[in-house]
């Protein structure tokens, strides 16, 4: 018995011995305890909390050298790795976490919806339920500042550029033909259903050393990450119908999409005006796919797109008695693949391509225009995030376009053109946060342009100060260039690329429930093209000598809790720009420019009606236009732009909806331009016809139905 008791009181003797005390302090920065902070070892059970004092102790069997990690909410995490033994009377000084809800964050020229920033202006919902844009993101994007109303075109004009200077990427890689083919004066649409994108960042200047060849904006795409549950979608409209099945899986999921729109039957109920007759009204058919797979270390995605348009349109001319008429038939494929993922040691990697095919015939009476590109973006991005503090972007990509133009003509032969802008460039960029209250971006992209055989650099730099507690101000300074158009760079291929430089100063207020943001900026432009004709030809005479500015003030306010029920938003917009470029004979006013722009968006939902109800209102000054009746240049202004648009979606069941909308309901008489004829009238005068929209009012009534096993899901969010 006794030698058992012996051999008890050994074991007890060398437990106590092996066990080690572990203790010490946890305060912040300015030496001020931290209660409740965890401390432990990596890998065990063993760890304390601290207590009122930032003190804590405990004990541990484990030897050698161990990880003791502190936390604690809204500070940094901290690993101390040493031998146990040394692990007594430890002080830790804990640093706040500079990625914090409260965290100040670089805001300066950028809008968010979703998830690509911790503040959003938008929500996903808006870009799809804003009364009069039809589903149209891009028209529900033309509701924030900075951007002009060009209702003839439909495109995005930012900030004094041209549509041309705002480039669209999906999943980071460049989108070569974003907008639906259409006719002169008749507005285009955005090519993609918003119903595949949960993230969107519309950068209206100063944006990222990542992207390139966008002198004005860059809209950046994300497609969801991991639908929510299986599901079909099914679309009744007054313009035609669409079907959506999403099947998810354990790790992976795929989205099928399709529409046809066919305005034949609106138009029988809804004609338009005698100027704009349709033989073939505009019909549209497209469909969507993407694949997504989740991995250990990543995710996987392709995207792809395609869609056919074709219309016939008869437009009045005023140099000839007969009709001007024209057809459009239009193919656009478009494919992208891409995967993020963590390579380890704080890695992480992002690979991408995508690659677009287009075809385009024209016709304008007896004249036929084919056109053809075949375009791709191979992109390779590699971040390394050093601490929450510091991490490193570094990149290259690679942009292969090639174009080709037929014009045949009954007298003429064939006349070809082609043209093949390839870009090579390379980028790096760095996120320094010092504290919750200050962050910096700067980086610097290389373009080395194939075709001219030149390399440029373009730096960017942004940063936020945090002004307050719920305030912040953003600066950001950045180069950018983009090379000459496509109809310019196919006649002369020497041409050089045309520069921009952006200053922003920005203020945000952001409190729960409202957003305010103030937005003053500067841009200069230079190396524009310009040319001696009406318009870009083979005997045209180029150069590289355009200039011009773009300066003004951008205000939002958005509110969705003062009002029970109600959400709403505010922009308003002020610019100052002039340019002389293109066959500009004096620096003045784009045609395109409106000075003043303001939208009111509203939305209320009505418990007692099961409806959300919605308002939308749009107003924009005169925008400049040459009249060659009287003496200078841009010496016409147009009357001022007003739309109120008007829509409802009443829940029939949880899983149907009725949706009615109306665009312009007072029926404003806008007018976007006029056009002259080209030679004198009896009278001595340049006969003129106004550019309006093909139809003062637009209609539209649908029905959306959702099939999924909760039994709950519908489409309001998308409508």
């Amino acid at each position: 018995m006794r030698p058992l008791l012996i051999l008890f009181l050994v074991l007890c003797s060398s437990i106590l011995q092996a066990q080690q005390e572990i203790s010490g302090r946890v305060t912040d920065k300015s030496n001020n305890p931290i209660a409740g902070a965890n401390v432990y070892l990596q890998g065990t059970y063993d760890g304390a909390t601290t207590d009122q004092q930032g003190n804590f102790f405990f004990t541990t069997l484990a030897g050698k050298k161990q990880t003791l990690v502190v936390s604690f909410l809204s500070f940094e995490t901290i690993h101390k790795q040493m031998d146990v033994s040394l692990m007594k009377n430890i002080q830790v000084s804990l640093r706040e976490d500079v990625t914090g809800l409260d965290a100040v964050i670089v805001s300066a020229g950028t809008f968010s919806a979703g998830d690509n920033s911790r503040v959003t202006v938008l929500n996903p919902l808006d870009v799809v339920t804003t009364a009069g844009v039809a589903g149209d993101f891009i028209a529900a994007l033309q509701t924030l500042p900075g951007t002009s109303p060009v209702g003839e075109d439909g495109r995005l004009f930012v900030r004094g550029g041209t549509a041309g200077e705002t480039k669209v990427f999906i999943d980071g890689l460049q989108v070569f033909q974003p907008y639906s083919a259409s006719a002169n004066n008749l507005p285009s649409r955005g090519r993609f259903s918003p119903f595949l994108f949960d993230g969107i960042t519309f950068s209206s200047g100063g944006y990222s050393a990542e992207y390139g060849q966008a002198l004005s904006a860059v809209l950046l795409l994300n497609t969801i990450d991991e639908p929510q549950q299986t599901e079909t979608n099914i679309s009744l409209m007054s313009v035609g119908g669409g079907i959506g099945h999403t099947q998810k899986w354990n790790k992976a999921s795929l989205s099928l999409s399709s529409s046809y729109t066919n305005l034949a039957p609106y138009q029988e109920l809804v004609p338009n005006k005698e100027q704009a007759n349709f033989p073939k009204p505009y019909e549209n058919l497209g469909g969507e796919a993407v694949f997504r797979r989740h991995s250990k270390n990543g995710i996987f995605k392709w995207y792809a797109a395609y869609d056919h348009t074709n219309l016939e349109v008869l437009q009045l001319n005023l140099d000839s008695p007969d009709l001007l008429e024209v057809g459009l038939n239009n193919r656009n494929f478009y494919s992208n693949i891409s995967y993020q993922g963590v390579l380890g040691n704080s890695w992480s990697v992002y690979p991408g391509l995508s690659a677009a095919f287009s075809n385009n015939h024209l016709q304008i009476n007896n004249l036929h225009v084919n056109t053809r590109e075949v375009a791709a973006n191979l992109k390779l991005k590699l971040t390394k995030r050093f601490h929450n503090r510091f991490k490193v972007h570094i990149g290259s990509e690679y942009v292969f376009r090639n174009f080709s133009e037929e014009v045949l003509t009954p007298e003429n032969p064939a006349h070809t053109y082609e043209v093949q802008p390839d870009n090579f460039a390379a980028f790096t960029e760095a996120d320094l946060n010092l504290s919750k209250n200050f962050a910096f971006k700067g980086g610097v992209r290389g373009d080395y342009m194939l075709l001219q055989e030149k390399v440029m650099f373009s730096p960017r730099i942004s940063m936020a100060l945090k002004s307050g507690k719920d305030g912040q101000i953003s600066l950001a300074y950045g180069e950018f260039l983009q090379q000459a158009e496509i109809e310019q760079l196919k006649f002369d291929k020497s041409l050089q690329p045309e520069k921009a430089t952006h200053y922003i100063l920005n203020y945000q207020l952001t409190r729960p429930g409202s957003v305010f943001r103030a937005e003053a900026f500067h841009k200069e432009y230079g190396d524009l093209v310009k040319y001696d004709t009406p318009q870009p030809g083979f005997d045209s005479s180029y150069d590289n000598l355009g200039e011009g500015y773009a300066r003004g003030l951008d205000l939002f306010y958005r509110d969705d809790e003062s009002i029970s029920n109600l959400q709403y938003w505010i922009s308003y917009s002020f610019i100052d720009s002039k340019r002389e470029y293109m066959n500009y004979p004096e620096e003045v006013t784009p045609q395109f420019i409106a000075d003043h722009s303001a939208s009111l968006v509203t939305k209320y939902w009505v418990s007692t009606l099961r409806s959300q109800l919605g308002f939308t209102y749009n107003f924009a000054s005169g925008r400049p236009f040459e009249d060659p009746n009287k003496s200078g240049f841009m010496n016409g202004k147009t009357r001022n732009y007003n739309s109120l648009s008007f829509n409802w979606a009443f829940l029939l069941s949880p899983q149907k909806i009725l949706y009615f909308s109306a665009s312009n309901i007072l029926g404003y008489k806008n007018v976007f331009n006029y056009e002259y004829a080209s030679t004198l009238n009896a009278t001595g005068q340049y006969d003129r016809k106004a550019i309006t929209p093909a139809a003062d009012r637009f209609f539209f009534i649908g029905f959306f139905w959702t099939i999924s096993k909760d039994k709950a899901k519908n489409q309001l969010d998308s409508l």
